[in-house]
Parts: structure tokens; C-alpha cells; sequence
């Protein structure tokens, strides 16, 4: 049986944070809802890979979901999201906090149809303070953290175009609920969630962080090099780039050996991982000299039988394609028959060996499940086909015509 087997969670989420956390807790065997308005969430289209417009992004994020699509404004709506919260453990959304309660998702509208429930909100800013109700995305984070400042050359503060702030919130709500519902099988209670996107951004970030606020140092960026240690780089090869990451005076010193550069050990400039960041340059021309006169293959077998963390800078097919990537398992090629593909979507990067993650379902059609969902909650037939004639539901089937 799967670990979250039992457990229901409707996903009111749209894009990545609050979706992600659902996908996760779905992926160990939750139930997961996705309660979406009848003409789909806007998050659908993001990253199209079918003439049908359906994203990249949803397909990631909405495996082993079901649709119910609905109409918030229309007669009967307020009824069925009472019945689905009455029948679920978990709420996960997010939005800015004072539009909790104009949706009817603030813990205290949910508490009084469903007390033990508990509600994750992952919204841009928190809950409290100035921000709380403005709107951010992904980049947000990354810039109001510290992160995009130190990133880039020096000149243009660079973004990563992976989203790792809307990915770490989800990670940290999906571990959230999971210690809240640890903590109501002990107390019988549920409880509220409070998430953000800047609260995942600095947590990330916060070594740079305290360095800032106990020495006043002011870094800037300084391109692919490390502050930290040396040479952590990126280099190039006669066929790609490479990327090496030199911490701890053991690997220095095998560094230098592969170097054939012993001297170096007694410069002062590289005596500790501090120096070695803050004279990097030169660490890094070395390096480039060395890599330049081989392949990557070639320079990465060298680097590895001297025990130096070194890897390849992929290209996406590159790392869909590298053999490590096969060999873990990380992608799992999942049919989704109503768009008549194959997609490789990513499995959960982590492996419990009892109750491992499983995808077990594609990312449904809008209201794919809206029928089989109302039924479970209480719905007739004559109910559900009123509710679909009245324009207060949406219903698809999961394959194409």
C-alpha cells in the first residue's frame, strides 16, 4: 500500500508551488484533486508540446491528479466545494492571503466543515507585513534574495531560468503537511500552513546572508568561479564545457598533483578554501589551460580517477539522454493517451525503499474526473447532469476522439 494511501488533497494551486507540493504528496499515494474553473487553469498552456496547446509545465506538475472543473460564480458551486472539503485532509493553495476568504479557503471558513483539516497556502510574500497581498513569481524570489545580485558576470545581475524558489516552496509545503498530518493522528487537530516564495529564497540563500549581516563584506559576482573555494569553474573543453567544484585541502591537493602544479601547496594565496575563492582567477586560468587541451570525456575520466567533483554542462536532451540519468531512473516515460504521446516526466528524487513514489496517472483533460469526483461526494446522476447543464461543472473524457 502506498504511504499516503486514505489521504485526500484538493489542489487549488495553479503553475508550480502549490501544484508541486500536491504532485508530490499524490506521487506516495495521496488522492489528489485538482479543483480548476471550467475552461482550465491558465498554468495548462505554459510550455506547449502539442498542437492542442497543452504545456510542459502541467504535464510535470499534474500526474496523478484528477479534474474537477467548475464554476465558482454559478448556482450550486458553493455546495460542491463544501461537500469535496468535508471529505478531504488537505487543502493546498496559493494565492495572497486576503483572497483566502473572497474564495471561501481561509482555515476558518474550512475548520467549520471540516475541523481536523489542514490547509498549506503558499503565497509570494507570507501572511504578514507590507507585501503580503501583492503578487510575485519564481524571479521575485530569486531577486529579493540575494541570489540573482551574486549571479552573472558582474555587470547584469542573471536569473536561473530553472524555477528553484516556486520548486523549494513546494518541497518545504509538501514536508510541512506531512508533519502536520503526522501531528493530527497524535492530537486529532489540523491546522494552517503559512508559505512563501521569499521565505524559500532566503532560506536558500542564507549563508550569504549571515556572512553579509555578521561581516558587512559586500560581494558582488564574479561569473562561474565560487567566493568559497577554488577552482570551482566552468571550463572548456575541445567539445563542450565542463564545471569542476574544488572544496577541502584533500581535493586541492589531488587537484594540484593532476596539475602537476605542487608548488601551489605552498603558495599562501591558496592555503585555505577562503583563499583559494578569493584568488580563484588564477586557480581557474590553470584549470582552463588544462581543459582546453582535452575532451570532456577525456577530462572528466582524469578528473574522476583522481576523486575531483567534476561534470559535464548538458544540453536538456543531453541530460535526458546521459547515462546516469538512465541508470537512476529519474525519468519515467508516461503515456498520455489524449494527446497521443509519450512524456518523460521526472520522478520524485528521493527512493523509500517500502513505499517508494509511483506515477501512476497523466495530467487529466479539463473535468476529465468531475463526474466520477461528485459521485464519490454524495452527487445523483440527475444531480451531476443538472449541475453540467446549468453550465456549473465541465466534464472530458481522457482520450481524444
Amino acid at each position: 500500500m502506498s504511504a499516503l494511501a486514505g489521504i485526500r488533497v484538493l489542489d487549488f494551486g495553479r503553475y508550480v508551488a502549490g501544484p508541486y507540493c500536491a504532485t508530490l504528496l499524490g506521487d506516495f499515494g495521496a488522492d489528489v484533486i485538482r479543483v480548476e474553473r471550467c475552461e482550465g487553469g491558465e498554468d495548462r498552456w505554459l510550455v506547449p508540446v502539442s498542437d492542442d496547446g497543452d504545456g510542459a509545465l502541467f504535464l510535470q506538475m499534474s500526474r496523478n491528479k484528477r479534474s474537477l472543473a467548475y464554476d465558482p460564480k454559478a448556482c450550486g458551486s458553493a455546495e460542491i466545494i463544501r461537500r469535496l472539503v468535508a471529505s478531504a485532509d488537505v487543502v493546498v493553495v496559493n494565492v495572497p492571503p486576503s483572497a483566502l476568504a473572497k474564495m471561501g479557503l481561509d482555515y476558518e471558513s474550512l475548520a467549520a466543515i471540516k475541523p481536523d483539516i489542514i490547509l498549506a497556502n503558499l503565497s509570494s510574500f507570507g501572511a504578514t507585513g507590507p507585501w503580503k497581498d501583492r503578487p510575485g513569481f519564481d524571479s521575485v524570489g530569486q531577486a529579493m534574495s540575494g541570489s540573482q545580485y551574486l549571479s552573472g558576470p558582474g555587470d547584469v545581475p542573471y536569473r536561473s531560468p530553472i524555477t528553484w524558489v516556486d520548486h523549494a516552496t513546494a518541497v518545504y509545503a509538501a514536508f510541512a503537511v506531512m508533519v502536520a498530518l503526522f501531528e493530527r493522528q497524535n492530537s486529532g487537530r489540523g491546522q494552517e500552513i503559512d508559505g512563501s516564495l521569499l521565505g524559500s529564497a532566503l532560506a536558500f540563500s542564507t549563508t550569504f546572508l549571515i556572512e553579509q549581516a555578521l561581516t558587512g563584506l559586500n560581494r558582488t559576482a564574479i561569473g562561474n568561479r565560487s567566493f568559497l573555494n577554488g577552482p570551482t569553474d566552468t571550463f572548456a573543453t575541445q567539445d563542450g564545457f565542463i564545471v569542476t567544484q574544488v572544496v577541502g585541502d584533500p581535493i586541492f591537493r589531488r587537484w594540484t598533483e593532476l596539475m602537476d602544479e605542487p608548488a601551489l601547496l605552498d603558495d599562501p594565496r591558496y592555503a585555505t578554501d577562503e583563499l583559494r575563492g578569493e584568488n580563484g582567477t588564477e586557480l581557474s586560468e590553470s584549470m582552463a589551460r588544462w581543459a582546453a587541451g582535452r575532451t570532456s570525456e577525456q577530462a572528466l575520466t582524469q578528473l574522476a580517477d583522481a576523486r575531483i567533483p567534476a561534470g559535464p554542462v548538458l544540453s536538456p536532451q543531453q541530460a535526458l539522454d546521459h547515462e546516469q540519468v538512465q541508470a537512476m531512473g529519474l525519468i519515467q516515460p508516461t503515456k498520455v493517451p489524449r494527446m497521443g504521446v509519450t512524456a518523460p516526466l521526472t520522478r520524485p528524487p528521493v527512493n523509500l525503499s517500502a513505499t517508494p513514489a509511483e506515477i501512476r496517472s497523466p495530467a487529466p483533460a479539463v473535468g476529465e474526473h468531475s463526474v466520477e469526483v461528485l459521485s464519490e461526494i454524495g452527487y445523483g446522476a440527475d444531480e451531476i447532469a443538472a449541475l453540467e447543464q446549468a453550465g456549473a461543472i465541465a466534464s472530458a473524457k481522457g482520450t481524444r476522439p
